[in-house]
């Protein structure tokens, strides 16, 4: 079953782009946490989403909140696609489906195409929106804006 905004966010082990474990419990209830989960590194909707992040990296930053990407590619390619684009945040790798799984998604448009969903995860650890749409740059835009609205 789908995660919906007002869900608590399960516990999800990954790897992260230099390899590294990556425990969700070293984030989650930590921060704000924004995740976004896109479909493969160096494509080229992927690519804006992943600069549009760089880009307002450092207002995230300044209200708290850890952008984290997430794609099926692995380490090796998320690090390459990280140095390529200097990419200040974490991207995680999801090869065998478990994060996309713990958020209960498969596929977005008539099951056809990868998904392409953001999340931001309040103090708690508690969705407080989600947004699915294919256009990469309109997920940083809805991010900010709620990112902003949980400093009230």
């Amino acid at each position: 079953m789908a995660l919906k905004v007002g869900d608590k966010v399960p516990h999800f082990i990954s790897t992260d782009l230099n390899g590294n474990i990556f425990d969700s419990a070293n984030h989650i209830e930590k921060k704000i946490v924004v995740l976004y989960f896109y479909p493969k590194d160096n494509t080229a909707i992927c690519t804006t989403q992943a600069c549009s992040f760089r880009d307002s990296y450092q207002e995230f930053v300044d209200l708290g909140a850890e952008v984290i990407g997430v794609s099926a590619d692995d380490a090796v390619s998320h690090g390459a696609f990280a140095d390529k684009y200097k990419l200040p945040f974490n991207l995680i790798s999801d090869q065998d489906g478990t994060v996309k799984n713990v958020f209960g998604f498969q596929k977005s448009l008539f099951g056809l195409l990868p998904a392409r969903i953001t999340y931001v995860i309040n103090r708690q650890g508690v969705i407080t929106m989600i947004f699915n749409n294919l256009l990469g740059a309109q997920h940083i835009v809805r991010a900010l804006e709620e990112v902003k609205k949980l400093q009230l």
